[in-house]
């Protein structure tokens, strides 16, 4: 470590430091100086003629040529609306608008006098009454029509329907529900004695199925099967299990020793210290 510091500080004392010292006290000083020189040398022959130039000579210039392009663009707008509204706008002015007004009122009276009013006179002369003989004439037509509908087609039917289809449909409605209820009648009649007839099947049926079937097995489970299950679980599966359980308690044992001769005993954790309990404020 000593060697390294030494090494450290040699490397410092040769490479580092000249560099530093160098820059800090000759390059950084020097590129300053430098740096003022230029910035007065470019404030000086640069900024300030450029911008004397800028105010005293091409300022005035430049206001001159838009003064004389905007007077210009003036004249050549002046001169274009002379060459070329101005004579159209006279033209439509005082030669077209009053012929097309003159156009207009003639166009106007022929119309009113040559069309509409032949078209008044005919709609309130002609054409008004024929329209009020039709309406009244259709209107009689109608009444005709409606009355012998009425008494041709609506009365007959209605006759037909009060007097003829309603009693007939009330004496077939009361037909037709006796003969419902009849049918009904006999088939409840017919369901509960199928009813008690099933019953009884169905009983029997159950009590052979229980003296064939029920009472065999239950006899052979609880004669046999249940007698077999016993010895079988008191014979053979609980010294199966206790003679397992002491092999599994004999090789746990023998592992346990196993470790403490190889590892050693363990180490018993350590107790943590008792919290005391909080005190409720």
């Amino acid at each position: 470590r000593g060697l390294g510091v030494a090494l450290v500080w040699l490397g410092k004392a040769l490479f580092v430091w000249p560099w530093v010292a160098l820059w800090r006290y000759v390059l950084a000083p020097v590129g300053r100086g430098i740096g003022v020189v230029v910035a007065w040398l470019v404030r000086y022959l640069v900024v300030v003629p450029a911008r004397w130039l800028y105010a005293a000579v091409l300022t005035p210039v430049g206001r001159g040529i838009a003064w004389l392009v905007r007077g210009l663009g003036v004249a050549l707008v002046w001169l274009g609306k002379a060459l070329f509204v101005w004579p159209w706008v006279a033209l439509w002015r005082y030669v077209l608008a009053p012929v097309g007004r003159g156009i207009a009122v003639v166009v106007a009276w022929l119309v009113r006098y040559l069309v509409v009013v032949p078209a008044q006179w005919l709609y309130t002369s002609v054409l008004t009454p024929v329209g009020r003989g039709i309406a009244w004439l259709v209107r009689g037509l109608g009444t005709v029509l409606a009355t012998l509908v009425r008494w041709v087609v609506v009365v007959p039917l209605v006759a037909l329907w009060r007097y003829v289809l309603l009693p007939a449909g009330r004496a077939l409605a009361a037909v037709v529900t006796v003969v419902v209820r009849e049918v009904g009648a006999a088939f409840g009649h017919c369901w509960r004695v199928a009813g008690i007839i099933s019953r009884a099947i169905g009983r029997f049926l159950g009590t052979l199925l229980r003296w064939v079937f029920v009472e065999p097995v239950r006899w052979v489970y609880r004669t046999v099967l249940t007698p077999l299950g016993h010895g079988i679980r008191d014979g053979i599966w609980k010294p199966v299990r206790q003679a397992l359980r002491t092999a599994r308690e004999t090789v746990r044992q023998t592992r346990q020793e196993l470790r403490r001769a190889l590892f050693g005993a363990p180490r018993e954790p350590r107790r943590a210290a008792a919290v005391p309990p909080r005190r409720e404020p």
